[in-house]
């Protein structure tokens, strides 16, 4: 028998822009000693790009699984949402027996999905309920109990629902904090200012308008109180929409650096733009983030870096005050206003006290990373280690 025919085979399935990204971090860690496939349940998968094979049918939604926006539901069913379930099902029945492990991460779509289909002991990574508002219904227990093996959540409170239920479930960190993308993009060194914030607008239909909004509240702030601007641009985004929008010209000229995109400016104000794989490079360098974005959000917050955003009309209300049960003060909601957010901006600008104050908030409401070793030692059944550099 060859080695790779040795190799455990593993199915990543993931069911969005966020959770895609968290998964290519256990991708990351398996692939070298594993073969890995990853089926992205919604979108093209492209943090999955270069790292392992994509596999399944390919669905789109116009609201790309994102529920934080009232009526996206509905709109996904109208515009023929329900013909992407047929394919799905077909597809995680026909992988029953195929793999050593199957591990889904997102909500429970995927969870739902295997049920539907009797496909079972799934190791199963909750990055959605936080457990700071609702805890596990019924019904999602049944489903859980039905198709799961282990349960990895973010809370102990929804780890002890399901362990109450015969469930094997851990409360093991934050696996958002495991899988901050960091990429080759040197922040620090465009540091000109004594502080900055970095801008993440989001990944979906609303993201241009977001972005338009952000820039108009740092056209307010006086240019000797303006900090150095950065902005991560998630895959799916064209930069040319968001400078159209914010009214920006982009400068060609680019660095050597893989993740660089260049600069937006007016001729005053200047956004240096680098590729969201290096997130986590523009937070390490910045001390206030503006986010309308889900995943990026929680992982500003656990890095201690105070979040401000603002609540669209077209937000589900529930799901953006269950999130703010979680984030407590450490994320600051104003009115969709450019003065409003410059306002909000200018305070903890000039309040290094506040600043540290959210900072202390956010980290321990969010916790820390250890959910991906906890996951990759269930999985191998060994206790995981870090590759060499």
């Amino acid at each position: 028998m060859t080695e790779a025919a040795k190799r455990q085979r593993y199915l990543i399935v993931s069911n969005g822009h966020g959770e895609d990204a968290i998964a290519s971090a256990l991708v990351r860690r398996l692939a070298s000693t594993a073969q890995v496939e990853a089926y992205p349940m919604i979108g093209s998968g492209k943090a999955y790009e270069g790292l392992c094979r994509i596999v399944g049918p390919r669905a789109t939604l116009a609201s790309e699984g994102w529920r934080n926006v009232k009526g996206s539901l509905r709109r996904d069913i109208v515009n023929g949402g329900l013909m992407t379930v047929p394919p799905a099902l077909k597809f995680l029945r026909s992988v029953r027996g195929h793999y050593d492990s199957v591990i889904v991460v997102g909500d429970m779509v995927g969870i739902l999905a295997a049920t539907a289909v009797g496909l079972g002991d799934l190791v199963y990574l909750d990055v959605y309920k936080t457990g700071a508002a609702r805890l596990y219904s019924p019904g999602e227990i049944w489903a859980i109990k039905r198709s799961c093996k282990t349960v990895f959540c973010r809370a102990e409170s929804l780890a002890e629902r399901l362990k109450a239920s015969g469930v094997d479930a851990r409360a093991a960190g934050n696996i958002m904090m495991d899988s901050v993308p960091s990429g080759d993009y040197d922040a620090t060194a465009r540091r000109r200012k004594p502080l900055a914030v970095t801008l993440l607008p989001g990944s979906r239909a609303l993201t241009a308008e977001s972005f338009a909004l952000q820039v108009d509240a740092l056209r307010q702030i006086p240019d000797e109180e303006r900090p150095d601007i950065f902005l991560a641009v998630a895959g799916s985004v064209s930069v040319e929409e968001l400078a159209k929008a914010a009214k920006l010209r982009r400068t060609p000229l680019l660095s050597a650096e893989a993740a660089d995109l260049g600069e937006l400016s007016d001729g005053n104000l200047v956004v240096h733009m680098a590729r969201g794989n290096a997130m986590g490079n523009l937070l390490q360098a910045s001390d206030v983030v503006l986010s309308q974005a889900g995943t990026a959000s929680v992982q500003s917050l656990g890095l201690g870096r105070p979040v401000i955003t603002f609540i669209n009309q077209r937000d589900r209300r529930s799901r953006f005050a269950d999130e703010q049960n979680l984030f407590g003060e450490a994320r600051i909601v104003v009115e969709p206003r450019a003065s409003n957010i410059a306002t909000a901006l200018r305070r903890l600008l000039s309040d290094s006290a506040e600043r540290e104050r959210l900072t202390q908030i956010g980290r321990d409401r969010i916790g820390g990373p250890g959910a991906l070793e906890a996951i990759l030692g269930e999985i191998t059944g060994q206790t995981a280690s870090h590759p060499s550099p």
